[in-house]
């Protein structure tokens, strides 16, 4: 019974940031209640997963930081304010060393992110894309900015099987399934 809300909690994290990105690509707008509720489930799936007080406060530690990086980032015209409370709410689940892993996944997504962007709204393609949903025309409309919640979620989810709750989560499973 404990596995299953182990697990189920977990779910919140990829549900959740999947949530954020497609928001992101559909109206380049992560809403508050995404980072809000990504915030609110973390200390009961830490909890389910027994994570102690220095990892809590590790993990605290990291989302402040994400914070103030992503606040810095928005300050210099990179990102957006929902990218940044996206990334901060990410990094407070991640822990480390998964946190580095997300930096440089979420940099390798973002850069593929903008080249794709590139293509597309470049003169030699957009006449072929011209007729799809309007969220597409806006994405592609060049000179639009670049939805970045997309590369944070690619870069969250590949950094997510590393992150303490997963390893936590995987060991009691480990030790339930061996008869430890």
């Amino acid at each position: 019974m404990l596995h299953a809300l182990q697990i189920a909690l977990l779910l919140i994290f990829p549900v959740l940031v999947t949530v954020g990105a497609l928001r992101d690509l559909t109206s380049f707008i992560i809403p508050n209640w995404i980072s809000l509720a990504l915030i609110a489930g973390f200390a009961p799936a830490a909890l389910a997963a027994g994570l102690g007080p220095a990892e809590l406060g590790m993990h605290a530690g990291l989302g402040a930081a994400g914070l103030v990086l992503g606040m810095g980032m928005f300050a210099a015209g990179w990102i957006g304010g929902g990218d940044a409370k996206l990334f901060a709410a990410a990094a407070l689940w991640l822990g480390w060393p998964a946190c580095a892993s997300f930096a440089a996944f979420t940099g390798l997504a973002g850069g593929g992110l903008a080249l794709g962007l590139l293509a597309l709204r470049s003169a030699w393609v957009r006449p072929y894309i011209m007729n799809g949903p309007a969220w597409f025309g806006r994405l592609t409309a060049p000179g639009e900015n670049v939805p970045y919640g997309v590369a944070i979620a690619v870069g969250a989810l590949a950094a997510f099987p590393g992150g303490d709750l997963m390893r936590a989560v995987s060991q009691v499973s480990e030790a339930a399934f061996s008869g430890r």
